[in-house]
């Protein structure tokens, strides 16, 4: 089994079924983290046989979360953040790419995942200037979500929602977009939308492995047309270049060519 000790120590652990793949943990894995068990790697392994480039997709996606909230403390002046769907602490968390540029900024992480709830304790690590804090609940109840970041952030004042990789967990379209509608619905003006996630469109070889883990009785995760992706900032200003391959938002100045992959990402603000 993989370590799964928390650097000050053995983490308290709920009852988490390891027989079954976990898309978080497999997420994880390739990350080159260490929470995750043998189900994730073989599960993890078995999509990378059909489509290496998902691994590329994870720490793509990783990257643009960072310049994403680079751009929002430096450019946008934010500093405050609710990174819904947080999933497992792994490198450059949104709080610790929030802090290192302004140790101020407030985080609040939200998930209902047992697991997430183990590495809780990781996540609540904030400088001393700042906050974070860390909300056990659903996607589902936008309502609960802003009631319980409000007890951390003032929502009156500007805040960033964050969902990154998590509206595709969302099957029904129709209610991924009021879900995201209804969180933005309780922030102010000059607050920011950031998403990312997978797309159709770009690289079949992705789509047919998706397809196939989507069929092994794991949580699925559904990839989305990258217009259906755009429409999620509806009624926000985006912020250029607006919603593209997440290698091409605003690739760091000296970077390689970046090359367009199956995930699509943008940020918007609201007028």
């Amino acid at each position: 089994m993989t370590d799964h000790e928390s650097p000050s120590g053995p983490a308290v652990r709920p009852n988490i079924d390891i027989s079954v793949p976990h898309s978080a943990r497999i997420w994880n894995y390739w990350l080159g983290g260490k929470d995750n068990y043998p189900v994730d790697e073989e599960a993890g392994d078995a999509y990378t046989a059909v489509f290496p480039g998902i691994v590329t997709i994870a720490r793509s996606s990783r990257a643009f979360l960072g310049r994403s909230i680079r751009y929002l403390v430096e450019e946008a002046g934010i500093r405050q953040f609710l990174d819904v769907g947080t999933g497992l602490p792994t490198v450059d968390n949104t709080h610790e790419v929030a802090q290192r540029l302004a140790p101020e900024s407030r985080v609040v992480y939200v998930d209902n995942d047992p697991l997430i709830l183990v590495h809780a304790r990781v996540l609540l690590t904030s400088s001393p200037e700042g906050a974070t804090d860390y909300v056990e609940a659903n996607l589902y109840e936008p309502e609960r979500i802003l009631a319980a970041a409000a007890e951390t952030l003032d929502l009156a004042q500007p805040t960033a929602l964050i969902l990154s990789g998590i509206l595709g967990h969302v099957a029904d379209y129709e209610q991924a977009r009021r879900i995201v509608r209804e969180l933005m619905a309780g922030l102010p003006s000059g607050s920011h939308l950031c998403v990312n996630d997978g797309s159709r469109g770009t690289d079949p070889d992705y789509e047919q492995a998706q397809d196939g883990y989507n069929e092994t009785g794991a949580v699925p995760y559904f990839l989305r047309p990258v217009d259906k992706i755009e429409a999620f900032f509806e009624g926000l200003e985006l912020v250029e270049p607006g919603v593209v391959s997440v290698p091409l938002w605003r690739p760091e100045d000296g970077s390689a060519a970046p090359t367009p992959i199956g995930q699509h990402g943008g940020v918007g603000r609201k007028p």
